[in-house]
């Protein structure tokens, strides 16, 4: 932590309402966006960074400044959202089965998938890109896209990400891969090339 971030973190342990305003001015809006990824619900995305941040300021004398301010405030948004997956509703999930590759016995896959075609610097193009994989990420169930999300999107590392949902390492990276292997599927279409 910087000599300029310790005078904010002083402020703000102080109780300065300015700098309080400050922090969540600057942070909101990213926080807001890992909220909206985890969780897919704009109003569950919402209270999950109201409630970050007011533990994040109940919690401030537990802030060591090893990391830094936002990466410490990301942390508690993403066991804010996690809180508030555990606590919703479960519904059964859908199995991902159908969607991973088969192998034979020789570790080759029974069906090799499309080659995919090269997706060019098109704008509309990428958006669209960008609609896909966002529906196919939301098309996961929940402990894949989960796992996927902290892993590939959100940049924890494998030991934290693992740490933070409370499973293994080697489950974490076995979620992942089973979510990437998943995505592939679901997005072969889109990306398959186009014959004539």
């Amino acid at each position: 932590m910087n000599e300029g971030e310790s005078s904010f973190v002083e402020q703000l342990r102080s109780g300065d309402e300015a700098a309080y305003e400050k922090l969540v001015r600057e942070h909101s809006r990213r926080m807001l966006a890992v909220a909206r990824r985890m969780l897919r619900s704009e109003e569950d995305a919402r209270d999950a960074v109201q409630e970050a941040f007011a533990n994040a300021f109940r919690g401030l004398d537990r802030f060591d400044g090893l990391a830094q301010l936002s990466t410490w405030l990301h942390h508690i948004v993403v066991n804010a959202c996690l809180m508030r997956l555990r606590t919703r509703r479960r519904k059964p999930e859908a199995s991902i089965e159908d969607l991973l590759p088969r192998f034979q016995d020789d570790g080759h896959r029974v069906e090799p998938g499309p080659a995919w075609r090269a997706i060019g610097p098109d704008p509309a193009e990428e958006r669209e890109l960008c609609t896909r994989v966002r529906a196919a990420i939301d098309s996961l169930p929940e402990i894949y896209r989960t796992a996927l999300v902290l892993r590939d999107i959100e940049g924890l590392g494998t030991a934290e990400a693992a740490a933070t949902l409370g499973i293994a390492q080697e489950a974490l990276k076995m979620r992942v891969h089973r979510a990437r292997q998943a995505l592939r599927t679901i997005l072969d279409p889109f990306y398959t090339e186009q014959t004539a």
